[in-house]
């Protein structure tokens, strides 16, 4: 099965761009009444912008108050609503304020997904629920699978999600027990119990779940724990905040090459901590770009700030099931399909190993190797190595056999060797 992200469209000719820079211009001027009300006014307290309206068909409320204080600023251009059209991925950044802790900093706002599927969500739920495209959705939620769980459950269950997303492909009870104990969107959070969650609480649950299970994963692999996630921050209706980690390590691309070969050395760290870990899920990354990852301004850090493709495989109840060849070693498949960022990969196979290479392939083939391609770009993150390392040519046959392996489980052992090289390039030996 392929993963194909699509390349960027921004490879318009200059004439299209001052067209499109013109009508913006044009736009601009018609709309000027409302754009400067829509510059002066904080929308973020406004309930309908925020569609708290739609609850429980939300993500969550345990922001709102932030949000309707007006603790929660748009910066700058993000104001401007006749600049929506150009925001398709939903993302915004603002700022956030604490009264009593004085100063603002930075935060992302995300809707979890485009209009157009924002759109999509809302008329699956009124035909499931009344056979139409429109309708209430207040009334129609609880008519919905959503709240298949609600009254006297006493837990989440495989068997009522699984398949839902990427999250939930093949869920343990385990993990659900975790995804619910951890669940943010609750006063009473601390326990794996569903009957401790009110209805509509269960119903925010498994629609951001089936929906775009990013923030759960945030909530449940917290980087206050050490996991390589943004922080999870809260939600208020359709708008979700996580904490601003710093610019995306595609702006790193051309940066000085001791700095890429550290940042490099932690991709590969995050490959092997979400691979091997104490707790025994493995966490694949299924859509791995040079956009999903950010680096801290002020630690240098490399984190995942785009994680609603992570499938979480249970490695205790595999070999405590034993499926077919569970203990066999699993290597993905190379394949130069020759589009940006994409990945083959199989889920049924990520979710039956105990031992998969898929998070040292994704690293080396879409962001370090040679075969990396984004924006037009080639070579890779390690691109243009100084002259003595391009001479001993060790570097780059790590990253070919990481990337395209030419030995039976040869990026096993490639990664393990690329992992210490890069730390003894960069002076991170323990």
């Amino acid at each position: 099965m392929w993963r194909l992200v699509p390349p960027k469209l921004g490879r318009l000719s200059r004439s299209l761009k001052l067209a499109a820079l013109g009508s913006l211009l044009v736009l601009m001027v018609l709309h000027s009444p409302s754009l400067l009300a829509s510059w002066q006014r904080n929308e973020l307290t406004d309930r309908r912008f925020l569609q708290l309206n739609k609850c429980p068909a939300c993500f969550g409320t345990s922001w709102c108050r932030r949000f309707l204080n007006g603790q929660v600023v748009f910066e700058a251009w993000g104001r401007l609503r006749l600049l929506d059209f150009l925001n398709v991925k939903n993302v915004y950044f603002a700022q956030y304020g604490e009264p009593r802790e004085g100063g603002r900093r930075r935060v992302v706002l995300k809707r979890l997904g485009s209009q157009r599927e924002l759109a999509q969500l809302d008329q699956s739920i009124c035909k499931r629920a009344t056979g139409r495209p429109r309708c209430d959705l207040l009334q129609a939620m609880p008519r919905t699978e959503f709240a298949r769980l609600n009254g006297d459950v006493r837990l989440l269950t495989p068997e009522a999600v699984e398949g839902w997303s990427d999250l939930v492909h093949c869920p343990s009870q385990r993990l659900l027990d975790r995804l619910v104990r951890r669940y943010a969107e609750t006063k009473d959070s601390g326990s794996f119990l569903l009957r401790n969650l009110k209805d509509s609480e269960r119903m925010q649950l498994l629609l951001t779940l089936a929906f775009n299970p990013e923030p759960l994963v945030l909530q449940s692999f917290p980087s206050d724990e050490g996991w390589p996630f943004a922080k999870y921050l809260g939600a208020c209706g359709r708008m979700v905040a996580v904490n601003y980690v710093g610019e995306e390590l595609w702006s790193y691309f051309n940066a000085p090459w001791e700095k890429r070969v550290d940042l490099a050395w932690q991709l590969m760290e995050i490959a092997e901590q979400l691979t091997n870990n104490d707790f025994e899920f493995a966490l694949y990354l299924l859509d791995v770009s040079f956009d999903n990852f950010a680096v801290g301004p002020r630690d240098g850090k490399v984190i995942i700030v785009d994680a609603e493709n992570v499938l979480v495989a249970d490695k205790r109840l595999i070999r405590q099931n034993k499926p077919e060849n569970w203990d066999v070693w699993y290597e993905s498949k190379f394949d130069d399909c020759d589009k940006e960022a994409c990945l083959s990969f199989s889920k049924e196979i990520l979710c039956a190993r105990a031992t998969v290479d898929h998070n040292y392939y994704a690293v080396c083939q879409n962001l370090l190797s040679r075969h990396a391609t984004w924006r037009g770009t080639s070579g890779g993150l390690l691109h243009d190595p100084p002259s003595e390392i391009a001479k001993d040519g060790r570097l780059e046959a790590l990253l070919d056999e990481c990337a395209n392996p030419k030995k039976r489980y040869g990026r096993f052992q490639a990664a393990k060797e690329l992992r210490e090289y890069l730390a003894q390039l960069s002076n991170n030996v323990s």
